[in-house]
């Protein structure tokens, strides 16, 4: 069971509010601009935690009424209330478990295509595009911050920013390789296929977190981005590729028009898988960091969405499943996030 601190979090709040009125307090842009997103933080979790508080004891009350008279309009409304109460109930839970260190942060996500070509760049387009649907479902904001369209149809690499409060804590559950099982469209003999895509998922660092990068270690490269059309297309070489050559860390952005802006995205995504790698060392092998997602194919996927001969999501690591496959696809992810979340305290 999950308990929920109010006073540690009311006597947090107090100390930061307090540190807001210290001399010199607003003259530090970076440090006030932190202390400001915790108050904010713990503000909106105190407001969650009261309103339920407060709606608890109106269903109590309601409950009293009940044990008077029988009120079938009341006793619906009752119900009604209970149900919804439960869900923000779960909701408050499942974001209490998000302790994490990065937890709070924005997510960057990248996706890639296993072996299959064409067959597994669609999937991968299929994939981004129901992530890109959770977050407008969840509140997030999704930023494009490189992409590489595929041969024939598809996407062969695609790189977002997930804006927003437990961005990260929450898409950590989609790290790994998913796997589809379908009749191909590209298949003129209407086959079924089974197609891999990985999916890597970094918390995007804030600036207060200090880690040391040496400038001669990076090989900066341009070019011109490349694309479809639209918000994929730039006719200058304003995009940016860095690779860190002591790990061969290679980070890519094409989003803004302006080269600079790219160069500072992409310093902010090497710092992110930078500091992944160092927290990872102290477990693994540097050269074998990136085995954590093992090979983009059979055996080694953490869920699996079957669209025939049957529908079905499934995923392997806790064994929750649906058969709303089209729900899926369009971003609901939210049982699969819950259970997984919840199966890392127990």
């Amino acid at each position: 069971m999950i308990l929920f601190d109010l006073d540690k979090i009311e006597l947090e709040l107090k100390e930061l509010e307090n540190k807001t009125m210290q001399d010199g307090f607003w003259n530090d842009n970076k440090n006030s601009s932190i202390v400001l997103q915790k108050i904010k933080s713990l503000k909106n979790k105190h407001t969650k935690f009261s309103s339920i508080c407060n709606e608890l004891t109106t269903l109590e009350e309601l409950n009293e009424l009940l044990s008077i008279e029988e009120d079938l309009e009341l006793i619906s409304e009752l119900l009604k209330n209970t149900k919804n109460l439960e869900t923000k109930i779960e909701k408050l839970e499942i974001e209490t478990l998000l302790s994490g260190k990065y937890d709070k942060n924005n997510a960057i996500i990248t996706l890639h295509p296993g072996a299959g070509g064409t067959e597994s760049q669609d999937w991968v387009e299929m994939l981004y595009r129901m992530y890109c649907k959770w977050s407008s479902a969840n509140g997030y904001t999704v930023k494009e911050l490189e992409y590489l369209e595929g041969d024939e149809a598809g996407i062969k690499s695609v790189t977002a920013l997930i804006s927003g409060e437990n961005a990260y804590g929450y898409l950590k559950s989609e790290i790994g390789v998913h796997r589809l099982v379908r009749i191909s469209p590209f298949d003129a003999g209407g086959r079924r296929h089974t197609s891999f895509a990985s999916v890597e998922v970094l918390p995007e660092i804030s600036e207060d977190i200090e880690l040391a990068i040496n400038i001669d270690d990076l090989r900066i490269d341009t070019y011109r981005a490349s694309g479809a059309g639209g918000q994929h297309i730039n006719k200058t070489d304003s995009a940016v590729r860095i690779t860190h050559i002591p790990t061969n860390t290679v980070v890519s952005c094409q989003t803004e028009r302006s080269q600079i802006q790219n160069k500072e995205t992409a310093m902010k995504m090497l710092k992110s898988k930078l500091l992944d790698l160092k927290e990872k060392e102290q477990k693994e092998k540097i050269e074998d960091l990136k085995g954590e997602q093992k090979e983009i194919a059979w055996g080694s996927q953490i869920r699996s969405y079957v669209f025939c001969p049957y529908t079905m999501v499934k995923d392997h690591r806790t064994n929750y499943e649906t058969g709303n496959v089209a729900a899926v696809m369009d971003g609901d992810l939210n049982g699969f996030i819950e259970i997984y979340l919840k199966s890392l305290i127990q």
